[in-house]
């Protein structure tokens, strides 16, 4: 379960910029049943952070 969300407008733009900065991915991406695109990062104090956007 994630501790925060952040809604983008350009999902693979950001997933861009997280994997040019060399951050590493959790989880995804992925396109839930649900209608969301999403993938997980950490943030440097080790929360999880879930960055998606609606389909």
């Amino acid at each position: 379960m994630p501790d925060l969300s952040i809604e983008v407008d350009d999902l693979d733009s950001a997933l861009t910029r997280v994997k040019e900065a060399e951050i590493p991915i959790e989880y995804g991406p992925v396109e839930e049943p649900w209608g969301v695109h999403r993938f997980f990062v950490r943030d440097p104090f080790g929360k999880l952070v879930n960055i998606l956007t609606h389909l």
